[in-house]
């Protein structure tokens, strides 16, 4: 159940990672850790940015440093905000209803269970 949980909301994350500036794909692999449990590995990161990037929901580029290997940046697109923002509006009507019910007092039975 958590995988299917994951699988709707690391797009959305990956998002919201990216509006603070762009980020390099270990970099948002770190932060995801951080963050806990929200990617179950590195490999199924770069599929789903490039399932954004074709969405135009963000956009990447090369930089070539001579101290560092070249790094493939991503960064937010304005489409990429507006779709961020409709989240934000929806996970908390979302967010909040599920709260609600896993909120609900369990029946008072000697088991916890319903007949």
């Amino acid at each position: 159940m958590a995988s299917q949980l994951r699988r709707g909301v690391v797009g959305p994350c990956i998002l919201a990672l990216l509006e603070s500036g762009p980020h390099y794909g270990l970099e948002i692999v770190e932060r995801l850790n951080e963050a806990g449990q929200l990617l179950t590995s590195q490999g199924t990161l770069y599929p789903l940015l490039n399932r954004l990037s074709d969405a135009d929901l963000v956009r990447s580029s090369w930089v070539v440093s001579d101290e560092e290997r070249p790094r493939r940046y991503y960064t937010l697109s304005s489409s990429g905000a507006d779709e961020l923002n409709a989240f934000r509006s929806e996970w908390e009507s979302f967010s909040g209803a599920v709260t609600r019910l896993m909120s609900i007092p369990k029946p008072a039975t000697e088991e916890g269970v319903l007949p």
